[in-house]
């Protein structure tokens, strides 16, 4: 069973910045696609970025030039950087496999972007 552990969200002006880490346990990380995803009140959860084990990254259009993700296989994490922060950002942020998840979901991370 995988463990799923979100960090580095906060509370940020609009157009700053934030890093946020995955950390993976419990299962093998290397083989699968990872993703970062986001789920605002109200909102359906959804995929904005993904990184294939080969390092090929995706990028929803809503955060495309602003965010990037990085993972490092060899300690089962996974980055994302954000930067040009939008009110609309703000969301709870959760790792998973993607585009399929894995029905274990961490307790994800809160980012909040408000002047």
């Amino acid at each position: 069973q995988v463990q799923l552990v979100e960090s580095g969200g906060g509370l940020v002006q609009p157009g700053g910045s934030l890093r946020l880490s995955c950390a993976a346990s419990g299962s093998i990380f290397s083989p699968y696609t990872m993703g970062w995803y986001r789920q605002a009140p109200g909102n359906q959860r959804e995929l904005v970025s993904s990184m294939s084990v080969s390092g090929r990254p995706y990028y929803a259009d809503s955060v495309k030039g602003r965010f990037t993700i990085s993972r490092d296989n060899a300690k089962n994490t996974v980055y994302l950087q954000m930067n040009s922060l939008k009110p609309e950002d703000t969301a709870v942020y959760y790792c998973n496999k993607a585009p399929s998840p894995w029905n274990q979901w961490g307790q994800g991370t809160q980012v909040t972007v408000s002047s």
